[in-house]
């Protein structure tokens, strides 16, 4: 066979590195071709909506309402700087009693469910706090962030985001920083309201032990976290967190810290899929209606 070497013939070193050569070379293949990566053509405005009837005729109304205000199609053109390899639907539907919300992988679908409105609706105060929030606040704030959650979650999978920790935690970060990137009275009308829902549910709760293996952090948690995000992005909008001590002094200090922590894994890792033409269009304008009287008292989804 002349010069020729056999597999059996190689010695150790030379067959370890044509070893690691071809796992290598297999993996690259693998992950061009794999189903879902961001590989191949990226185009921006690929978010389709969808307004799913709802089976129960109790979610009607909300069913109207969300259609009349455009909630969808806001939530449309603020995505559109994105750049995805398909189609993202974002839609309102009835799920058989469950107040939920989810992304769905196979799909490429992030789904609200009416029951959740209605459960945002039912827990909104009718008057206006002693902390000063607003029905207005308590409405708007949850239903935008609950979009912006599961959508952290879509770009995850979608654009292959690599994640260090809980993926929850993770969308909980990228949803406080989108509300972040509003105007600032968008942002404060928005961080409020989300904040006095997590306030609500942590009230008076003692977690049992089995609590704390949920994926999701406790309420009380994700309250704290959404105000230190706030203070870091922004200590003088946030000043009276700390003033009025809703948000402990030990941990302000150290929030600037944390949002540029998420600032910077949006930039390195989100960021390079955005159409930057299109993110200047999209910070140019506001997105959520003007704010409803203080005591108001309709209801109304308020996008």
């Amino acid at each position: 066979m002349g010069a020729m070497q056999t597999w059996s013939g190689m010695k150790p070193i030379q067959f370890a590195v044509l070893s690691t050569a071809i796992y290598w070379s297999v993996c690259a293949a693998a992950v061009a071709k794999e189903p879902g990566t961001p590989h191949g053509p990226m185009k921006a405005g690929q978010i389709r909506i969808e307004y799913v009837s709802p089976p129960n005729p109790a979610h009607q109304e909300i069913y109207e309402r969300v259609k009349e205000r455009h909630v969808l199609e806001r939530f449309k053109d603020y995505l559109r700087p994105i750049r995805l390899p398909r189609p993202l639907l974002l839609k309102f539907d009835g799920c058989d009693g469950e107040s939920n919300a989810w992304y769905e992988p196979e799909d490429h679908a992030v789904t609200i469910c009416y029951e959740y409105i209605a459960e945002v609706l039912s827990e909104a105060p009718e008057e206006t706090t002693e902390a000063g929030v607003t029905r207005d606040e308590a409405i708007v704030g949850p239903g935008v962030e609950v979009f912006l959650h599961e959508i952290g979650h879509a770009l995850f999978d979608m654009l292959k985001v690599p994640i260090l920790g809980r993926e929850e935690d993770a969308a909980d970060q990228i949803a406080a920083y989108l509300l972040l990137q509003f105007g600032k009275d968008e942002a404060r009308r928005t961080v409020v309201g989300v904040a006095y829902m997590y306030g609500h549910q942590a009230k008076g709760q003692t977690p049992k032990m089995e609590q704390f293996a949920n994926v999701h952090g406790l309420p009380g948690q994700r309250f704290y976290n959404l105000l230190c995000m706030a203070y870091g992005a922004d200590p003088v909008l946030f000043a009276d967190l700390v003033e009025k001590k809703y948000l402990p002094e030990s941990r302000a200090e150290g929030c600037a810290d944390e949002y540029k922590q998420v600032t910077y894994a949006v930039q390195k890792l989100i960021a390079p899929y955005m159409d930057q033409k299109l993110v200047k269009k999209t910070k140019a304008r506001k997105w959520l209606r003007p704010s409803a009287p203080a005591d108001g008292k309709s209801g109304a989804v308020s996008q």
